[in-house]
């Protein structure tokens, strides 16, 4: 990887940090720590910090990862100090055709450490060259290739010689384009199947044994590879599983390599980047923060900034990151909805202004969301009001502030892969999120959402490099809409109170063993159903609530588990809220992995 600093930055470095000329007409750092070699490219006109090191490391170390780590840290506090980077390090574009795990795709390209985008399906080829692709990755979809108006790609990128994968409808589009035959399946296939690796000598399969488990999803088959092509893999019912032309670097596998499922997918995504693609996998949290305080930097020049506020680590490392980029620009909004977990509105309050010494205005709009969501039992319209009034409040607040331009959002992928926004056109929504699907049409503010291309995960190694403390960047998820998405049905002042205590009993008894439970939870919760059940309690009948337990286990947040939690756990809970919560008799343990559910109940 090359670091990039825009000429017009340099021309200010030699006086502020001490770099100067060598024989060979490039330049040279030292400053004790730190030392670098960059020259100027004389195509782009761009300072390329070639080489970065830390005296403190081991240059001799038979260990390749701790030298990389070096240089990777190096490289990263050379670009803070120079304070411009201007293009992130050449990666893969990864063209989505609507598949809901498209940005799984995107995760594990960059697990190999290799920068990844996702772009449209039918971004322009000029779209696609600017940004100087190592490779290229087709993703799968739910249409057919066989249909009259089935998703294309601009055809240039067959003919463009950059390595490409197409992964399910990927490869049918490949072959289909190329002059290969495909034909629809009597029955789709979905689900496990036994791949037969039947060209162990190809690139793509190097080290994947004979035989594996895949995960296939689909209802066409490649029956006739095009010309140049070989069949690389087959299973039971898919006579060509896997196809490639060496020559070109043109590869398609009708599995998802990208799912936990296929068992040595990971090692398939890592062959293409790095063995056929050649990329060498040195991307890195640092880079992306760098990268994107440059942006925000560049995108909102002398202009005012304010940032909503959840309590979540999502708007926590958003404030952070741009009050990095502009610092007293930026004012962070916090907006008491009446709909937080127990003592949240406090606690988040003292820790943004006391531990992160954020700009902080707390506003309590109890009454207005109450009254916004009155009567409201659709979860999709709660979502959207919800995501109205922020805006409303946002919008009246900006008012107060000069020259403010721009609303900070902690909008991650997932939430856009799930609202089915323009930046995923094939793919079919799930659900809005209220930072991207329950936004209105009009607005007057403009978006500013600098984690809008990260996981959950990476948020927090994000919040990690930025410095945040633990007790922050380890939060657990909390969504945005509140607890209005924990309460089916209607949501008033006494469900609110009854779901928030229930919650806090559940919070409270998981975290107090979590560390000593395998895997840790990632998320858990409880959710104010509108069931009554009978019941008995102190020689008495009841008619009361039925209150949910929901806990998981993830990695993202994308897919998802139920937590095997110790019945001796789960009984403490139980107890607990039946005797401490009024109005509540009954405890279910929601016990549905996400496919097919989703980790919120609405």
């Amino acid at each position: 990887m090359r670091a990039h600093v825009v000429l017009a930055e340099w021309l200010l470095v030699p006086r502020a940090l001490g770099f100067s000329s060598d024989a060979n007409g490039g330049f040279r750092y030292d400053d004790g720590d730190l030392t670098a070699a960059a020259s100027i490219d004389p195509r782009t006109q761009h300072f390329e910090i070639q080489r970065a090191e830390r005296r403190d490391s081991d240059s001799d170390s038979t260990s390749f990862g701790r030298r990389r780590k070096a240089e990777s840290s190096a490289r990263a506090k050379l670009c803070r100090m120079v304070g411009q980077v201007s293009a992130p390090p050449r990666g893969v574009v990864i063209l989505d055709f609507g598949a809901q795990y498209s940005q799984l795709i995107a995760r594990r390209t960059r697990e190999a450490r290799v920068y990844s985008e996702i772009l449209p399906y039918d971004a322009s080829w000029a779209e696609i060259e600017k940004r100087n692709p190592a490779a290229i990755i087709l993703t799968g979809g739910p249409e057919s290739t066989l249909g009259p108006d089935s998703p294309g790609m601009d055809p240039r990128i067959l003919k463009s010689g950059i390595p490409l994968l197409g992964i399910c409808y990927g490869m049918q589009l490949i072959a289909r384009d190329l002059g290969g035959e495909l034909v629809p399946l009597g029955h789709a296939e979905f689900g496990p199947a036994q791949l037969e690796n039947d060209a162990p000598q190809s690139s793509l399969f190097a080290g994947i044994p004979a035989t594996s488990r895949v995960w296939m999803s689909h209802g066409d088959s490649v029956v006739t590879p095009p010309a140049g092509f070989t069949s690389l893999a087959h299973t039971a019912r898919c006579a060509i599983a896997a196809i490639g032309d060496e020559k070109r670097k043109i590869f398609g596998v009708q599995f998802h390599p990208e799912v936990v499922h296929s068992e040595f997918g990971k090692s398939v995504i890592e062959n293409f980047l790095h063995g056929i693609a050649g990329i060498d996998g040195s991307w890195e949290m640092d880079s992306f923060v760098d990268r994107s305080i440059a942006e925000i930097r560049a995108r909102v020049g002398d202009a005012r900034v304010i940032c909503a506020l959840s309590g979540g680590v999502d708007s926590a490392v958003a404030a952070t990151l741009v009050a990095r980029a502009i610092g007293q620009q930026l004012t962070c909004v916090f907006v008491d909805t009446g709909l937080l977990r127990k003592d949240e509105a406090k606690n988040v309050i003292e820790a943004f202004r006391d531990v992160l010494h954020l700009n902080v205005i707390a506003i309590d709009a109890t009454e207005r969301f109450m009254a916004r969501l009155a009567g409201v039992v659709d979860p999709e319209e709660k979502r959207i009001r919800i995501g109205h009034e922020f805006i409303a409040i946002f919008e009246e607040e900006s008012n107060k502030i000069d020259d403010v331009r721009f609303l900070v959002q902690g909008t991650l992928y997932p939430d856009v892969i799930e609202s089915k926004t323009p930046g995923s056109k094939a793919g079919h929504k799930i659900k809005s999120h209220h930072n991207v699907g329950g936004l209105p049409e009009t607005m007057k503010l403009e978006l500013l959402e600098p984690l809008r291309t990260l996981f959950k995960d990476e948020v927090r190694k994000a919040g990690a490099v930025l410095g945040l403390p633990p007790a922050i960047v380890a939060r657990q998820p909390f969504p945005g809409p509140g607890l209005a998405v924990r309460i089916l049905g209607a949501v008033d002042a006494q469900r609110v109170a009854t779901v928030r205590q229930a919650d806090d009993i559940v919070t409270t008894e998981i975290e107090a063993v979590a560390d000593s439970l395998t895997p840790r939870p990632w998320q858990y919760f409880a959710v104010l159903t509108p069931l009554q059940s009978v019941g008995v309690m102190g020689d008495g009948r009841t008619y009361a609530d039925l209150v949910a337990v929901r806990a998981i286990t993830s990695e993202d947040g994308m897919t998802a588990d139920w937590a095997r939690l110790p019945h001796e756990l789960l009984e403490r809970i139980s107890t607990r809220i039946v005797n401490e919560v009024q109005g509540v008799n009954r405890i279910a343990y929601d016990i549905t992995s996400k496919p097919p559910a989703t980790v919120e109940w609405e």
